[in-house]
This record gives C-alpha cells, sequence and structure tokens, in this order.
C-alpha cells in the first residue's frame, strides 16, 4: 500500500529512531519530498542505517530516494527478510569479459599470465557488435543486480567496429551498454576510454584498431557528445565519465588532455595503474618516470581520480595517490586470477586514498567475494588478521565504490537514493554469524530481496523482469562467440 509523504518523518540516527515512539511522533516531522508522491514502506527486522546497525526499522522511499527512516510501526508494503545494507557498487567493470569465465584455464602449461589471458580476450573484442554486445550487456548486468549491485562503473573502451571501422553512430557500442543498463534497473558511469598507442612508442595491434578515436582530441569530440545521449535511468542514474585506459596506452603529450577534459566535464577519471610490472618497466624505460609519476605530472589526480588495480607502487607512488585523496579500485578476484599480485591496500589507505572494490573481468559476480578478498589479501600479505573491520569492508564495497563512479548512492540515510539489499542471516553459510561479520561468510546466493530506486529489481537470484540470468548469460554468451 502507499501512504502521502506527510505522514513521514525523517529519523536517521539509532538515537534518533528510539525517541520517535508513536505514529503521532512519527507524523510530527514531514519529509521534503511532495506530500502527495506516492510511498512505499520496506521494514526491516536489521538495517545498517547512517554508519550503525539498527532495527527493527521502516525505510520509506518515493521518487527513487529514501524519505524517511523510522521505527517499524504502522503498516508497511513488504517485509524483507535478514539484514539489510545499503546497494553495492561495482566501481570497474569490464562487461564483456564475462564471456570468458571458465575459458581461460586450460592452456597456459604453467607459463600463464596476464598477458597469455589477454590474447584470449581480444578473440572476444574483435567477434562483438552493438548488439550481441547489447545482450551480453543486459545478462551480465542483471546477474549483477540479482547479487546485490545497484550500480556500476563500465570502463568502456569497444568503441568502433572490429579493424577500426566506424558505425553510423560513434557511440553505439557504448550506448548498447547504456540502453541495457537502464532496462535491467542498474545505475551506470559509462567511463569512456581514451586508447591511442599500444604501448610506449608501440602503434595499435589489429584488435586495437576497434579501441581508438586516433587522437586525444578526437577522443574528446566523442565523448562530448554522449551525455545527452544517454537515457535518463528510469530507476537509477545513466551518466558519463572519462578514463584512461592506461599510461602505456596514452602518450605521454595526451594525458593531459584527457585530465582537463575530465575536469572541465565534472566527470570522474578511471586510469588502469600499474597492474603489471612489465607496465613499470616500460615506464621507466621510456620516460624515467613511474606511471603514478606520469598521471601526477599530468594534472590527472585528484579526487575525482580511481586508480583501478595500483599493485606495484612505489612508496612515493602511494605518497602522490594519498595526498590527492584519489580512490583506489581493487579488484581481488580478477587480480588473484590474473596473477597480479597483492596491493599495499593499508598503506594506501594511511596515506589518504580511499578503497573501493571492482570486479573486473566477472570471474565472479559476489560483493562478498570482493570484500572480503580486500582483507584476504592484507593477511597473506601481512599475516596479520583485522586491517579491515567488516564495517570498513562495507564502507568500501558500497559507499567508496559509488563516490568513486560518481554515485551519491552507497548509504541508506534520508535523501539518498533508495537503494539497498536484503541478505539472509540463516542460510548454511551465514546462520550463527553475528552483526556485520556477515559480510566475512554470505555470498550472492543469500541476496534475497534487491532494491533500485525505491523498486524491486530482484528476488532470490531471479529478476521481476527479465527472469533467470543463468539463462541470459548462456544464450548470450553463446551469441558472442559464435559472431
Amino acid at each position: 500500500m502507499t501512504s502521502p509523504v506527510a505522514a513521514l518523518a525523517p529519523v536517521t540516527s539509532p538515537a534518533a529512531l528510539a525517541s520517535v515512539t508513536s505514529p503521532a511522533a512519527l507524523a510530527s516531522v514531514t519529509s521534503p519530498v511532495a506530500a502527495l508522491a506516492p510511498v512505499t514502506t520496506y521494514r526491516c527486522t536489521s538495517a545498517f542505517v547512517d554508519g550503525e546497525l539498527t532495527g527493527p526499522v521502516d525505510i520509506r522511499c518515493a521518487d527513487g530516494l529514501v524519505v524517511a527512516v523510522g521505527p517499524a510501526v504502522g503498516e508497511f508494503d513488504e517485509l524483507l527478510p535478514g539484514m539489510v545494507l545499503p546497494g553495492f557498487a561495482d566501481a570497474h567493470s569490464h562487461l564483456f569479459h564475462r564471456g570468458l569465465r571458465g575459458r581461460t584455464h586450460g592452456d597456459s602449461a604453467g607459463v600463464g599470465s596476464f598477458w597469455t589471458w589477454r590474447d584470449t580476450m581480444y578473440s572476444l573484442a574483435d567477434r562483438l557488435t552493438p548488439a550481441t554486445f547489447h545482450a551480453l550487456a543486459v545478462a551480465v548486468y542483471t546477474e549483477m543486480v540479482c547479487a546485490g549491485f545497484t550500480a556500476v562503473g563500465e570502463f568502456h573502451y569497444l568503441h568502433h567496429a572490429p579493424g577500426g571501422g566506424r558505425y553510423d553512430d560513434p557511440n553505439a557500442m557504448g550506448l548498447a551498454a547504456a540502453q541495457a543498463a537502464d532496462e535491467v534497473g542498474i545505475g551506470l558511469t559509462l567511463l569512456d576510454v581514451a586508447y591511442l598507442a599500444g604501448g610506449f612508442d608501440r602503434p595499435l595491434n589489429l584488435s586495437q584498431q576497434r579501441f581508438t578515436d586516433g587522437t586525444a582530441a578526437g577522443w574528446a569530440a566523442r565523448v562530448a557528445t554522449l551525455p545527452d545521449a544517454l537515457p535518463i535511468g528510469e530507476y537509477a542514474p545513466i551518466r558519463a565519465g572519462a578514463a584512461i585506459h592506461s599510461v602505456r596506452a596514452v602518450p605521454v603529450a595526451d594525458l593531459p588532455v584527457v585530465a582537463r577534459f575530465a575536469q572541465s566535464s565534472g566527470m570522474p577519471l578511471h586510469v588502469h595503474l600499474s597492474e603489471q610490472l612489465a607496465e613499470n618497466e616500460a615506464a621507466l624505460a621510456a620516460t624515467g618516470r613511474t606511471p603514478t609519476q606520469l598521471l601526477d605530472d599530468a594534472g590527472a589526480l585528484s579526487d575525482r581520480t580511481a586508480a583501478v588495480h595500483a599493485t606495484h607502487l612505489t612508496s612515493h607512488d602511494i605518497k602522490l595517490l594519498g595526498a590527492a585523496r584519489s580512490s583506489i579500485v581493487i579488484c581481488p578476484t580478477t587480480e588473484a586470477d590474473l596473477a597480479d599480485g597483492l596491493p599495499r591496500a593499508a598503506q594506501l589507505r594511511v596515506a589518504g586514498a580511499m578503497l573501493a572494490l571492482g570486479g573486473d573481468q566477472h570471474v565472479i559476480t559476489d560483493p562478498f567475494a570482493q570484500a572480503r578478498g580486500l582483507e584476504y589479501g592484507e593477511r597473506l600479505a601481512t599475516g596479520v588478521r583485522g586491517t579491515f573491520s567488516p564495517e570498513a569492508l562495507l564502507e568500501a564495497a558500497t559507499a567508496a565504490s559509488h563516490r568513486s563512479i560518481g554515485s551519491s548512492s552507497g548509504r541508506i540515510a534520508v535523501g539518498a537514493p533508495a537503494d539497498f539489499v536484503a541478505v539472509r542471516t540463516e542460510s548454511a553459510r551465514t546462520a550463527g554469524s553475528v552483526g556485520l561479520q556477515l559480510l566475512m561468510s554470505a555470498s550472492a546466493a543469500d541476496v534475497a530481496v534487491v532494491v533500485v530506486g525505491g523498486v524491486v529489481q530482484a528476488r532470490d537470484g531471479v529478476h521481476v523482469r527479465l527472469g533467470d540470468p543463468g539463462a541470459l548469460l548462456a544464450n548470450a554468451i553463446r551469441e558472442a562467440w559464435s559472431t
């Protein structure tokens, strides 16, 4: 059922929750949302509200926002099981890499690496069309929503036709992903990637020709048209962002061009940074500087910058990223899968950088696995447990990841986007877990209900409009490889 917003109190803190005990008191303070807006009330036994675990509590939503959080009193529309958490964000996605899952482990004969994996990735990239890319995006984003992700940063460089030909619409591939996100009901930041070279003083190879606009100015001219072309987003915002693929793929002279464009456009700026030792070695050989120093010299480091991976950094690199208050998007499951190495996450946090999380190649689609991976990586590197508390892991997986892609979501509070996830607390995995230590035991299979923009998008692993993500994925991946 729905009720007028005028009957709601915008109560947000646990202390305030305790002070409001009756419907009359609840009605004494009103939300700024229009009084006649339809409201949906979700009742939660337990919820993480404004930084604290509390409950029972009602979350009331209208016009895609949380308009009130208060005691569980009166009528409600839906009872959410288990523990309700803010919606997760995947701050670094390559959606088409999902087509590689389970296909890159058989032929390495003990000498496999990121670079051998990349050959298989290019084989898939060469095949995709706007139609097959759209179908794959629908399937991948459906899997993500069902797993508890409510927003994604798509690191997008499949701009043009295979071999470098041009589509009639130069943004055809990016718009295919944006349309898919809108259909699925997931927030999207389309991080449009500048990709101009095959390495330091190396030309693009044939597979990379579809990634490039030829020049930094050509890239900027195309991306400037993107915001107005994107769908508005029925359930969550669809926005544009900017990206530098890496310092090996954007010549040193062009780095400031991309950085200035992102700054003047108010876009977040993402960049692959020092994922591989080979990148560092090539940068030092060609320029005498580390990749991080190159970005800093180009004016590309700021609090709107997100450095992805940041695996192999010097102490000076860490200081530069911390001083800029940049985000560091760590992708634990992909970094393990590709044998990248372990980032110095705790040192980055101490230096002042903000830690976020990404799924990257979608080797697994599970926000809990990504969050645990951050802590587990630190344990493996240091021999110390508990560097990142469950609260810190939740912050990285929600609010920090959302901020890194320009989203204001990631918290349950009045005025925030109404994006949240109900996680079962009595499954074979989660039974007995205490409080937010649920993050160390749960999996995507424990996600019971996913709400985006105040509307239920998925229940128990099935999308409410699109159905079983497994069937969508099987069909889309088969079509992608057969093209």
